[in-house]
């Protein structure tokens, strides 16, 4: 899925658990970062770009590893760990953005190294996924307007 249909689904998110979170600043921003984290194996994503994800590249193929539930349980135990105010908002952010990801041709192998894949139909920058973006849109739209009236 293309970067603007990440955290359109990742803000509707925020914004559904928000109330329940002490430290509101430092989870949204924790969580759209986190939710770009996933696409550093990819040449073609924005976060691929840098110089430090060439190197990461190298050792890693798109929608491996990285690509995996198992990757975010583990990254997010050791920030737990070490800095738990914003485990919760990586979890969400990267999460949903695998969340997203399996529902797409290409899919995700959820529990990396198992070879099982999960995938869907919807295709990255083709017109469901523009469906996709908009709803999301939309229904972050209708959830601020129903919480603040």
């Amino acid at each position: 899925m293309l970067l603007r249909t990440h955290i359109s689904i990742t803000l509707f998110f925020v914004l559904l658990l928000l109330p329940a979170v002490n430290s509101k600043f430092i989870f949204v921003v924790v969580a759209l970062i986190a939710t770009l984290i996933p696409d550093v194996d990819s040449r073609f994503s924005k976060i691929g770009h840098k110089k430090i994800a060439r190197v990461l590249q190298f050792f890693t193929k798109h929608r491996g590893i990285i690509h995996s539930f198992t990757f975010l349980i583990f990254l997010t135990f050791v920030l737990a760990l070490f800095f738990p105010v914003v485990s919760l908002g990586f979890f969400l952010g990267y999460g949903v953005h695998l969340l997203a990801d399996s529902f797409t041709v290409d899919g995700i192998r959820p529990f990396y190294p198992s070879k099982l894949q999960s995938k869907g139909s919807i295709r990255t920058g083709g017109k469901s996924e523009t469906t996709v973006f908009v709803l999301f849109i939309l229904l972050g739209l209708f959830w601020l307007v129903y919480v603040m009236f």
